[in-house]
């Protein structure tokens, strides 16, 4: 791929701040995301297993919470996967529209996919509610849907890596392919990201299993069980996912980067926290930072890629847009800092109080919850205020 051809593909109206912060945001933004997507696929796989043991008390009182924490995890990606998808749009655009068009058909599909395994889940949480028959079904079925819409993200994003290829990829023997349906997989990359749902629903569980130690509603023959089945998942999950993660960048290329070593080295210390298990909430505070590792990792390779043809996005026309900046660094501090500081509250809250939690009776919560509405109020008239006053000026 020549870089005329890259360079012709870039947004004329250039990027509104400096790339590398978009590059940063990019790279937190997935981490985030992967996290819960992750969390969603080791928490509904668990339960399947789960839904299974029918004859097991504790298997019996995990499974619902596993479905519901599933259920919460895939909303919560939906929403995380945005930002990312924004970020890299914004600094790699021609990666990004091209693979989209090559992949126009699994756009479409990947969409429809996801309404459909995210609508059966709900069916799989209310049909294990009821303690109905078939949920078990249900379930698999609409987990298989989530794990093929993770299988054509992967592909877009392999095929957004290989512009070296584009051009035979839209004219296979010179003959031009309009149908959209490129499809490419790295099946080592697949298996390593998949293999990080077993790890991360295991350290999940040595949270969980924490956190509820201290209700007396819980038997410590539960706490105990759920601790020990968290510990063994991500000691086996760590340990597959860093062969797999070894073996990777062994066939990139990319075994002895520096960053790659930070990340093995991040694993390691990982897996001995989880070993450990002293205290989970560290152990979920250094999985969040092996993650954003393994998204450095992603980043570095694509910068690599583009680099090589002469590419960079640190090169890309700067326009600054300053009142642009405001509005998002305000929305996602403040609005979503606060926003999100009161839902976490809230639901520590509610899961450390037994039987039913009133939260207009709790100072903390109230406060944080009548920021979050006040500062909600003054964004919205902020932002039709300030759009309806740029309509204007720029019409009249």
């Amino acid at each position: 791929m020549e870089l005329s051809v890259l360079l012709a593909l870039r947004d004329p109206a250039g990027i509104p701040f400096y790339p590398v912060v978009f590059q940063g945001l990019y790279i937190l933004t997935w981490a985030l995301h992967i996290a819960f997507v992750l969390l969603a696929l080791g928490s509904a796989g668990l339960s399947l297993f789960g839904s299974t043991q029918r004859n097991n008390v504790h298997w019996k009182q995990l499974t619902p919470h596993l479905i519901q924490t599933g259920k919460l995890s895939v909303s919560l990606l939906i929403v995380l996967g945005v930002a990312p998808l924004l970020f890299t749009q914004v600094i790699y655009d021609p990666n990004w529209y091209v693979a989209n068009t090559l992949s126009g058909m699994w756009v479409f599909i990947f969409i429809y996919a996801l309404i459909v395994g995210y609508c059966m889940y709900y069916w799989y949480y209310y049909a294990n509610k009821a303690k109905h028959g078939g949920g078990v079904i249900v379930g698999a079925i609409s987990f298989g849907f989530l794990v093929f819409c993770g299988v054509l993200m992967h592909s877009f994003t392999v095929t957004s890596l290989m512009p070296n290829d584009w051009m035979e990829m839209y004219m296979p023997n010179g003959v031009v392919d309009m149908g959209g349906w490129t499809f490419n997989v790295e099946t080592i990359r697949l298996a390593f990201m998949v293999s990080l749902a077993i790890p991360v629903v295991g350290i999940f569980l040595q949270a969980y299993s924490r956190f509820v130690s201290t209700r007396k509603d819980f038997e410590a023959s539960y706490v105990a069980f759920t601790a020990s089945l968290g510990t063994k998942a991500a000691i086996i999950g760590l340990v597959l996912s860093a062969a797999l993660f070894v073996l990777w960048m062994f066939t990139i290329g990319y075994l002895f980067h520096p960053i790659s070593l930070a990340t093995v080295v991040g694993v390691v210390i990982l897996l001995g926290l989880s070993a450990q298990n002293r205290n989970s909430y560290i152990t979920v505070g250094w999985l969040v930072v092996v993650a954003l590792l393994i998204s450095g990792v992603r980043e570095w390779i694509r910068y690599d890629i583009m680099a090589a043809l002469g590419y960079t996005i640190y090169d890309y026309p700067v326009n600054l847009e300053l009142p642009s900046l405001i509005m998002f660094l305000s929305t996602f501090l403040v609005m979503g800092g606060v926003g999100v500081a009161y839902l976490l509250m809230m639901a520590w809250k509610v899961g450390k109080s037994e039987g039913v939690f009133d939260g207009s009776k709790d100072v903390a919560v109230t406060k944080l919850g009548n920021y979050t509405l006040a500062i909600m109020s003054a964004w919205i008239v902020i932002f039709f205020g300030w759009g309806l006053t740029i309509l204007f000026n720029n019409i009249l």
